[in-house]
């Protein structure tokens, strides 16, 4: 991987950067730090695009940008780095927004890769940053990350919204709680609405990633006294607002944080929910807790999205003319139409939650 960041210019912090420089708490040595930082973007749609931006904007001096996926119409109402050339051509998101992003600043580095962070790729794909923020729209690979966090010790700052409701907090290895200290593991199946069945403003996506990138450059400038270290919430449209104080969540039994038992980033919670079927292009996804919907529930659920047929064994929802994603009671799923695990965990986690 490429980290080569270059030199930042006396013109580049009396212009490009003047306005943030004038702001006390960055001022000039801030910029400096900001220019030298590594950070790393997992998820490049709606939250994703939005944090990259600021940080691009803001100087941060190298930006690797991790996503799995490409770019199409309905990304367009939010993911803001993309417009309709993208869709048509399919880019992947990861190639668009780097493209977009250096003709913002051509000072920093932007490094693309277009993969699915797995147990594999993690340690690889997040080391050597001083950040990772979190783009991502499920808890699978958010407990990825805060494996990596914790086994590497870098920070990171999760992330995630969907209808007018977000979500946003801190998280710094030794000293605040980490994610598996609030949710011991991934909600079930189906629990947890997504942005293809309840939706999504933008609104919202901005505020979320405006919220994150305020506190990356906070431990980039390493302006740590001023950290917001609480779980925030927001919903804009109910014209609701919290913030949750989690210091005291830490536990001294958590698999990760505590014990560095990292299970996600091993492999042992994930490794057999999720395989092709030989011969079948199909991919079955087992969920690690079964689902508390039935199939009446799913069939609510997905009705709206495209056709449905139920009997009292199965589920067979149609996503796309040549895919259909099978449900059984349990929550087991068949993507029937792909063999290829990335697009299939792509599905799943666009219409199931994972």
């Amino acid at each position: 991987m490429d980290l080569y960041i270059n030199e930042i210019s006396q013109n580049d912090v009396d212009s490009r950067y003047s306005r943030q420089v004038l702001f006390s708490p960055i001022g000039v040595e801030g910029q400096r730090k900001l220019h030298i930082s590594k950070v790393a973007i997992v998820g490049m749609g709606a939250l994703g695009t939005v944090l990259a931006n600021h940080m691009v904007r803001a100087g941060v001096g190298y930006v690797r940008l991790i996503d799995r996926d490409f770019v199409e119409a309905s990304n367009l109402q939010r993911q803001m780095l993309y417009d309709e050339e993208d869709a048509s051509s399919s880019t992947p998101k990861a190639i668009a927004a780097a493209k977009r992003l250096q003709l913002v600043n051509s000072q920093v580095t932007i490094d693309p890769y277009v993969t699915d962070l797995n147990p594999t790729n993690a340690e690889q794909l997040l080391g050597g940053v001083d950040l990772i923020l979190d783009g991502t729209d499920n808890f699978s690979v958010r407990f990825l990350i805060n494996d990596v966090s914790n086994k590497l010790n870098i920070p990171w700052i999760y992330g995630g919204a969907v209808a007018s409701r977000g979500v946003s907090l801190t998280i710094i290895p030794g000293q605040t709680p980490c994610l598996r200290c609030l949710f011991t593991q991934a909600p079930a199946a189906g629990t947890t609405e997504t942005c293809d069945t309840a939706g999504v403003i933008g609104g919202i996506i901005h505020v979320v990633a405006s919220f994150q990138a305020t506190e990356a450059l906070k431990i980039l400038v390493n302006d740590q006294k001023n950290l917001n270290l609480n779980m925030q919430q927001w919903d804009l449209w109910f014209n609701q607002n919290s913030a949750i104080n989690v210091s005291s969540a830490r536990k001294s039994d958590c698999p990760a944080c505590e014990q560095k038992h990292y299970e996600y980033l091993d492999a042992l919670l994930e490794s057999d929910t999720i395989q092709s079927l030989c011969g079948r292009n199909s991919v079955q996804v087992h969920p690690i807790q079964p689902s508390t919907l039935t199939l009446e529930d799913w069939e609510k659920r997905l009705e709206p999205l495209g056709p449905v047929q139920r009997n009292r064994f199965l589920l067979k929802f149609q996503a796309s003319p040549d895919v259909h994603l099978v449900i059984f009671p349990d929550g087991r799923v068949l993507i029937q139409g792909t063999d290829d695990l990335t697009q299939a965990k792509s599905l799943y986690s666009r219409y199931i939650g994972m």
